[in-house]
């Protein structure tokens, strides 16, 4: 499978990201009947153009759930100065991205089709899934978990349980009904507001002393 996107750019033009915009838009709309002539189509470019960028289908989901992806962020924070309130705001901020990407109807749809394809081994978008949404979303937030253990503001063994135990409390039973049909609307407000909690209990858990936004009024 060739390179989705050529390895010395950053990210997606944003020319790439309509294409890419246009393949979530497809996949609400019919799910997984999708083909590079619809795409094209849709983007209103050649088919040469999309296999000049992405390099086949598989090139074009990887480039698709990459982009969805990107859109999870930590805050930004100094891993030299990292304190109680900037790990806060890094983890709030993470989580209120991640649940607003995993609520909407691109990444539901999206989700749907990896699940069907890995269920009936009719293609690869799951493994796609797999390694550039789910465990690249972990490589992203990892750091900031290990950042905030340096400092010591959290307390764990093993980052990727503490990371699990992290994606568990934002998302709780979210995900999967959504996947499963239920008419769950989740607004701006309700998702900031799920973020923090999940966070103040996430720190509740592997939060240490040093970790009471009191102790430090300054910002990382």
């Amino acid at each position: 499978m060739a390179t989705p996107i050529d390895a010395q750019q950053e990210g997606p033009t944003a020319r790439q990201q309509a294409v890419l915009d246009a393949v979530l838009g497809l996949m609400v709309e019919k799910g997984d009947h999708l083909t590079m002539t619809a795409v094209a189509r849709r983007a209103s470019c050649s088919k040469e153009t999309l296999y000049k960028w992405f390099g086949d289908r598989d090139g074009l989901l990887t480039a698709t759930v990459q982009w969805q992806a990107s859109k999870v962020r930590a805050g930004n924070y100094d891993r030299q100065t990292l304190n109680a309130l900037g790990l806060r705001d890094s983890l709030t901020r993470f989580a209120a991205n991640w649940l607003g990407v995993i609520s909407s109807s691109t990444s539901v749809a999206l989700n749907r089709i990896a699940i069907s394809q890995a269920g009936s081994h009719a293609g690869n978008l799951g493994a796609i899934v797999l390694a550039n949404g789910r465990f690249a979303i972990g490589e992203r937030l990892k750091p900031v978990l290990d950042a905030g253990r340096e400092a010591g503001l959290l307390a764990y063994d093993d980052t990727e349980t503490a990371f699990r135990s992290f994606l568990g409390l934002v998302g709780r039973d979210v995900q999967i009904r959504l996947l499963l049909g239920d008419a769950l609307t989740l607004g701006q407000a309700e998702i900031e507001r799920d973020a923090e909690r999940a966070t103040e209990q996430f720190l509740t858990l592997y939060g240490t002393a040093k970790n009471d936004p009191g102790l430090d009024k300054t910002n990382a």
